[in-house]
């Protein structure tokens, strides 16, 4: 009976001390295997290089990223690709003028950034599609009625070929001028990966694909401390 009892506490201390390791290989070996991550947008090509899976050679993909850019952010500084280095970053499109998606959508973006003020690798950025009344002086006045919850926070302007562009080329979405007040643009925000890859496009003024965006920005941050952690 005595020799039971010790073989009995022998096996649940033996469960105990394994038990940690066992869930951390579900989490971090296992868990590897069921993580599903976002899309990458764009177009995309096979490269000539490979990479094995399962014992099999298999093609890389060479995805699309934004092309590199130079604007002007509201303090009259020069903001270009590089400066996102290592950074995810929320991007859309806007006008000041804008009578009315523009705003609920810059509204919208707040409510996100207040979630990563703290958070050194989120970045946020406005671009106007009206450059040539959203100077510098005017994007600074735009943002102190504002106050934006973060201060990660660019809003950009410069020259029209540049923006529609960037839009059109670099983001995959519309911007033009097609009057002297109208404007056609997206009212689409865009989540970009430290790699500047778009991973989304969720619809500025709707709640639903807000909170998907706050939850998506998560899960990239989540992809790049699974980059971090060791094999083993």
């Amino acid at each position: 009976m005595k020799r039971a009892r010790i073989l009995k506490k022998i096996v649940i201390l033996v469960i105990v001390l394994a038990l940690p390791g066992f869930l951390y290989y579900l989490l971090m070996v296992e868990g590897k295997n069921r993580y599903f991550p976002l899309s990458k947008f764009g177009p995309k090509k096979l490269a000539k290089t490979t990479h094995s899976v399962h014992g099999k050679e298999v093609p890389d993909t060479i995805y699309h990223k934004l092309p590199d850019f130079k604007l002007t952010d509201q303090d009259g500084k020069s903001v270009t690709l590089k400066t996102f280095d290592h950074k995810i970053f929320v991007t859309c499109f806007f006008y000041t003028n804008c009578p009315s998606v523009c705003g609920t959508m810059i509204k919208n973006i707040n409510q996100v950034a207040a979630n990563y003020a703290k958070n050194k690798m989120v970045y946020f950025v406005s671009i106007t599609v009206d450059p040539a009344r959203d100077s510098v002086a005017v994007l600074k006045k735009y943002i102190q009625n504002l106050k934006p919850a973060s201060k990660q926070w660019f809003f950009l302007t410069g020259d029209t070929s540049t923006i529609y562009n960037l839009a059109r080329k670099g983001f995959l979405v519309n911007a033009l001028q097609t009057g002297k007040d109208d404007f056609i643009y997206s009212d689409k925000i865009m989540l970009v990966d430290v790699d500047k890859r778009i991973r989304g496009y969720y619809a500025g003024a709707m709640p639903t694909d807000v909170d998907r965006l706050n939850n998506e920005i998560k899960v990239l941050l989540s992809e790049e401390l699974m980059k971090d952690t060791p094999e083993y």
